[in-house]
């Protein structure tokens, strides 16, 4: 009961503040009626519309709009522009910086119904989709005809293709194949003030102007809003080999990443996993055909593919006597499709998995890989110095650690007021370490008061500019990345 009336306080809140920031009654009442059943004000999809997967924030929209087409958007966004309403663009709403929030309440556009891939174009390789596409659907579907479209993050069974190219997502296979950006050749997009742009060209070379599709490309959902993605593919490897390592020192295992790739190797995936991260997650599945010894602090998950079994065989091989230098446990061969599934599935699950336990936070490191065991080291010696435990995990072939602080025991005070001060101490250490605050999550709403560990000013003055080049009067997905 004390969640309900929590929940209809807070929205009592935002319909006071709503007004405040520029919609009445009288825009949504005008909004309803161009779009009638696209458009949606019920209470309860308010609310549900208001969060993602970021902590528990909640911010309901004044209203929440599905449109199923360009002119649809563009003519949503005139309007806003002309009467200064707030509007957020959502995807499915599975990010971790509180992107797609709508904090100044508003309009939320949903991108949901723009769900169709439009063409397979098998002859230069290349997809053109709608931005609601789901990232495996897709994924899937280009598989079929013998094309790969690499990037994988966690959430690819939920997450959406535009959200992805949005947030410049990443995931396992970025070690070897890169992220998002690496695969976007053209965008169309709606600006705040109505008009619809074409970014570039599908083309896999471009040196004509500024590059829009990369400035456009991890925006966040600040300078426009994508309708239609145009993305190039590789053709799709047909065998792959994994390897789990147990090791009995988590730093030692981050040290071997950056041993694995100094001997010549480019794993297609190269995961870290924590011991809590790992045995969390089998206690969250329910799944412990994997295991764990006491006296192991952390495993490596370690993939290699391609088109030639001999030659992966001899990249494995390679790779055991890299991992002849550290001290680990028996190497587990996955040897079936089944048990790859079981693996990577454990991995992918970690973070619904410390969800489950405990209010906690998730910051996005990234580092050179070779800096990871620094990091790591930073990492439980600021958890030491404020009391918490963390959780930790990530892409270490690209030294993108997630660490996941757990509130435990700690007071409301303290995760209040002193856990801002330990992360602007890990994210120092990461930028002294060369790194930097977010991998692939994005700044959104959570990490923006710590840009300024990142950059100096004049550079945030520089992007703020372009911010207001696009969005001179500031309504799209406001109060992110700044």
């Amino acid at each position: 009961m004390a969640e309900i009336v929590h929940l209809v306080e807070f929205l009592n809140f935002g319909i006071k503040r709503q007004t405040q920031m520029g919609i009445s009654k009288e825009h949504v009442e005008y909004l309803q009626n161009l779009l009638l059943d696209k458009a949606f004000t019920n209470e309860e999809q308010l609310i549900e519309y208001g969060h993602d997967e970021t902590e528990d924030f909640n911010f309901p929209p004044s209203i929440i709009l599905k449109p199923t087409t360009v002119e649809e958007i563009s003519t949503v966004m005139r309007y806003c522009f002309e009467n200064e309403i707030p509007v957020t663009p959502a995807g499915a709403r599975t990010g971790l910086s509180g992107g797609a929030l709508p904090t100044h309440y508003g309009v939320l556009i949903s991108m949901e119904k723009f769900n169709h891939i439009l063409e397979i174009d098998e002859k230069n390789h290349q997809v053109t989709t709608e931005p609601g596409v789901i990232t495996q659907v897709l994924q899937d579907a280009v598989k079929a005809k013998g094309l790969f479209y690499p990037p994988d993050p966690a959430s690819k069974g939920s997450c959406f293709i535009g959200g992805n190219v949005s947030e410049n997502s990443g995931g396992p296979k970025a070690v070897k194949y890169g992220v998002t950006k690496d695969y976007v050749l053209n965008l169309e997009v709606v600006l705040p003030s109505g008009e619809v742009i074409w970014t570039g060209a599908n083309v896999l070379k471009n040196a004509t102007g500024y590059n829009l599709t990369q400035l456009i490309v991890g925006s966040e959902g600040t300078l426009g809003i994508i309708t239609k993605i145009v993305l190039r593919l590789i053709p799709h490897p047909t065998t792959d080999m994994l390897m789990l390592v147990p090791f009995f020192d988590a730093q030692k295992a981050c040290e071997a990443v950056a041993a694995i790739f100094q001997a010549g190797i480019t794993p297609s995936g190269l995961e870290f996993m924590e011991r809590d991260a790992l045995t969390w997650t089998q206690q969250f599945t329910q799944d412990f055909s994997i295991q764990v010894s006491d006296n192991h602090e952390a495993h490596l998950l370690i993939e290699v593919d391609g088109f030639d079994s001999e030659v992966l065989m001899k990249e494995c091989e390679k790779i055991l006597v890299v991992l002849e230098n550290f001290e680990t446990d028996e190497i587990l061969f996955a040897d079936s499709e089944a048990q790859k599934n079981t693996l990577w599935s454990l991995r992918r699950k970690v973070g619904e998995a410390v969800k489950s336990q405990s209010i906690y936070k998730e910051e996005d490191t990234v580092v050179p890989r070779f800096a990871l065991p620094q990091l790591l080291f930073h990492v439980k010696e600021i958890g030491k110095k404020y009391g918490f435990h963390s959780v930790c995990y990530g892409h270490a072939g690209d030294g993108n650690l997630h660490v996941n602080i757990i509130k435990g025991e700690l007071s409301d005070e303290q995760w209040e007021n002193e856990l801002p001060i330990a992360i602007r101490e890990i994210f120092t250490e990461v930028v002294k370490l060369g790194g930097t605050l977010s991998g692939e999550h994005g700044i959104g709403l959570v990490q923006k008061s710590y840009m300024d560990i990142a950059f100096p000013e004049v550079t945030l003055d520089l992007m703020r500019a372009i911010k207001k080049v696009f969005d001179p009067k500031g309504i799209l997905n406001p109060n992110k990345i700044f």
